[in-house]
């Protein structure tokens, strides 16, 4: 088995990373190979690596698509070194350009509460429009990311408690708020899924009773933007922003959001704000808008 072979099934068996992000260290790395006409990578030295950074910024390729290229090359470096025997890190002291860092595109409160408030799509049955207004409420209700929402099970949602047990990035579990909006809308849900549901632990299943991909989500919320006349394209990812900045706005706590979003790294949160930080009591329940019930 070749080095890059084996530094994939590291990522994959040790390291717990998804196939999706198995298969984009591996792209970069093929990448390298083509950069630098071939060369053995055991054999890649320092003017190796700049040259096929050069050549990056020859074909205007983003920031940060560059800056994610180089730490791929240098984490397979790092384990090579470590494990394959190889005998220096051509990519160690190198740094990509900076990337300009903006706030993510949101959508306000105002277009939130008429995308999450609005009739369901002309023409949809009484289940799908119950199970797709529970999907879009815990989106926002949690923060949750594209495949999290994806990969909730049932036994995953404790509505008494008002908590979601979520798998994140690397398989890292976190508990997180689940809104009382939210929670009415999955207890709307919950008959119509039993009576969908084939065999799947799914929380979120499709009109053939298994569990609804990722990409079916993000055409059923375009599907809900244009029917609540929002006038733009709205991925699944916008609701995760809105919760991230709208908390933010209320509360100013990072930290706590920190934790629900599931980031690593404080830095990672940081994009949302330039607030001062606060410590308030119950953050989630005081700042999120759609946390309480309508007066």
């Amino acid at each position: 088995m070749d080095a890059v072979a084996q530094y994939l099934q590291h990522l994959a068996a040790e390291r717990r990373l998804s196939p999706h992000t198995v298969e984009a260290y591996q792209r970069d790395l093929d990448n390298l190979s083509r950069l630098t006409a071939g060369k053995p990578l055991a054999e890649l030295t320092v003017t190796d690596i700049r040259g096929a950074i050069v050549r990056l910024r020859s074909q205007a390729l983003a920031a940060t698509s560059l800056a994610r290229q180089l730490s791929s090359w240098r984490g397979f470096y790092t384990y090579a070194c470590r494990r394959l025997g190889f005998t220096g890190n051509p990519c160690t002291g190198l740094r990509p350009p900076k990337a300009g860092k903006k706030l993510p595109e949101i959508l306000s409160p105002d277009a939130c509460a008429r995308l999450l408030d609005t009739e369901a799509p002309a023409q949809g049955d009484a289940a799908l429009a119950a199970r797709d207004r529970a999907m879009f409420e815990l989106f926002y209700s949690s923060g949750l990311r594209l495949a999290e929402l994806a990969g909730i099970d049932l036994g995953d949602v404790d509505l008494q408690s008002g908590e979601a047990k979520v798998t994140g990035k690397g398989r890292k579990t976190r508990i997180v708020p689940v809104g009382r909006q939210a929670l009415d809308a999955l207890a709307a849900w919950l008959p119509q899924r039993q009576q969908l549901a084939r065999d799947t632990a799914a929380l979120f299943v499709g009109q053939r009773g298994t569990r609804l991909s990722p990409r079916s989500i993000q055409l059923r919320l375009d599907r809900w933007a244009r029917q609540a006349g929002l006038g733009q394209h709205v991925h699944p990812h916008m609701l995760r922003h809105a919760f991230a900045t709208h908390v933010l706005q209320s509360s100013g706590d990072l930290r706590a959001v920190q934790e629900m979003l599931g980031h690593a790294s404080i830095s990672t949160t940081q994009v949302y704000t330039h607030l001062d930080w606060q410590h308030l009591a119950k953050v989630y329940d005081q700042a999120h808008p759609r946390a309480r019930k309508k007066g």
